[in-house]
């Protein structure tokens, strides 16, 4: 994949960029720290490429993808890509990956499964580590077993992973449970406080009120369990509770 153009765009989540050739895009960047961060990322990438204005069809695509992170369901799987070079079964799983629609999810083993390959999860996964094209090719809507997020190599990390698939009401693909009304990360600059007895979840993870065991010297950190109690995960957050609580709020209708 050879590069002769890339630009730089605003989206509600940052500064993007895109990077094409004669046979379609050949790269996507989402955002790093800043502006300039993204540039010499670009720069880094594709030594030969011009930053320049982008030509009619890569300037669709940067429509199309500012509008999906601006939470509209836009579909990006007609924008062209040049995989030269790309191997075989990375380009059948992000072809695979690009038919999930915005506001869902699958898991690796799934995904795997739609290859008819049940035992390639991990393999899936690594293919998604080098994915070139994020956002088009949709890396971000794959996680890990359980509602887990799983892995993200693209700037920002799992913290940018959720903020998309927030922005795109995802919710993970499985039973109904007592959190299913809760987005999976909350934007910083939108976190909510939800609160369930003695724990509050601030958009970013659960944690314990410190007057809830009065006398024992402030609150048990984050994730530590004690004994007769139960954990919940939530995204990248977790809510360990007494176990009868967990059954009693479980109980309730509707």
């Amino acid at each position: 994949m050879t590069a002769k153009g890339f630009t730089l765009f605003a989206t509600p989540i940052g500064t993007c960029a895109l990077a094409w050739g004669e046979r379609g895009i050949v790269g996507a960047s989402l955002p790093s720290s800043g502006e300039a961060e993204t540039r010499a990322r670009m720069r880094a990438r594709y030594p030969g490429a011009a930053e320049t204005e982008a030509p009619p069809d890569i300037a669709r695509t940067v429509d199309d993808i500012r509008a999906l992170l601006e939470g509209k369901p836009t579909d990006l799987a007609h924008v062209a890509l040049d995989m030269h070079g790309v191997p075989d079964f990375h380009r059948r799983v992000y072809d695979a990956a690009r038919a999930i629609p915005p506001g869902q999810t699958l898991t690796y083993g799934e995904l795997a499964e739609k290859l008819e390959a049940p035992d390639a999860a991990r393999a899936v996964g690594q293919a998604l580590g080098a994915n070139p094209f994020p956002i088009i090719v949709p890396c971000h809507r794959i996680l890990a077993a359980g509602g887990k997020t799983g892995g993200f190599s693209a700037p920002g990390g799992t913290t940018t992973k959720m903020r998309m698939l927030t922005i795109e009401g995802a919710k993970v693909n499985r039973s109904p449970s007592l959190f299913d009304q809760l987005p999976l990360l909350a934007s910083p600059r939108r976190a909510e406080t939800a609160a369930l007895g003695n724990y509050n979840f601030t958009g970013r993870c659960w944690y314990k009120q410190k007057s809830c065991h009065p006398g024992r010297g402030g609150s048990r950190e984050p994730g530590r369990r004690r004994r007769g109690s139960t954990r919940i995960l939530l995204g990248p957050g977790s809510l360990t509770f007494p176990t009868k609580l967990t059954l009693r709020e479980k109980s309730r209708p509707g």
